[in-house]
């Protein structure tokens, strides 16, 4: 299993605190006792890294007209929308990741970025309804030789550290890696209002696995 280098140092000092636990409780108390505590960090330990485990994704067909998820996860919002920041109505499609799905970030579409903006904001839980205008977001808009496509990382109550790669004029592919978010929170994306949705609201959906529209 290959691990997120967003994960080297905090696995380390996760590792490395468990460590001193486990030992200190095989040093103080009963061997019942201890051994208890043994599991617990062994079950933690797993925990975090797979949390930061970095699947290979490629895509099964790459075409130009198709949008992928850019996160594992499941559909909450499926809705037209209107922000004065778009200018336009565009069809919204969220996707809340668990603590427990990959949180590895993919560029769903073909094309070159065209924008790139961190936003300062609130830390509302990732289903608020409100989460996607009012919290810290990254926002990077794509340009496709269909569409303009938005995607938009969003911070959490829990997710406060979103990281993104990708640079204003860079080329990106379905399955490049956009960016990582750690711990549970959401991404969106904004396609254009006569997008094709192939997704429903409570689907769970796989990063460049499932295909979420047609642009």
């Amino acid at each position: 299993m290959k691990i997120h280098k967003e994960g080297f140092t905090t696995i380390l000092i996760g590792l490395t605190t468990l460590s001193l636990i486990t030992w200190l409780s095989f040093s103080k108390l009963p061997h019942n006792t201890a051994l208890i505590f043994g599991v617990v960090a062994l079950a933690i330990a797993i925990l975090i890294i797979r949390f930061f485990r970095s699947p290979t994704r490629i895509p099964a067909l790459i075409e130009d007209n198709l949008v992928y998820a850019p996160a594992d996860g499941k559909v909450v919002v499926i809705e037209e929308v209107e922000h004065k920041e778009f200018g336009e109505k565009k069809l919204q499609v969220s996707i809340f990741m668990s603590p427990f799905n990959v949180h590895v970030n993919w560029s769903p579409v073909n094309g070159i970025v065209s924008d790139r903006n961190y936003f300062p904001g609130r830390h509302l839980p990732a289903w608020h309804p409100k989460s996607s205008s009012d919290n810290e977001r990254m926002r990077v808009i794509v340009q496709t030789d269909n569409a303009e496509v938005i995607i938009q990382q969003i911070a959490g109550i829990m997710a406060r550290r979103i990281r993104n790669y990708l640079n204003v004029g860079e080329l990106v592919q379905q399955g490049t890696e956009l960016g990582f978010i750690k711990l549970g929170s959401r991404v969106d994306i904004f396609l254009p209002i006569n997008a094709k949705i192939k997704v429903n609201i409570g689907d769970k959906v796989k990063g460049i696995g499932t295909v979420i529209a047609e642009i």
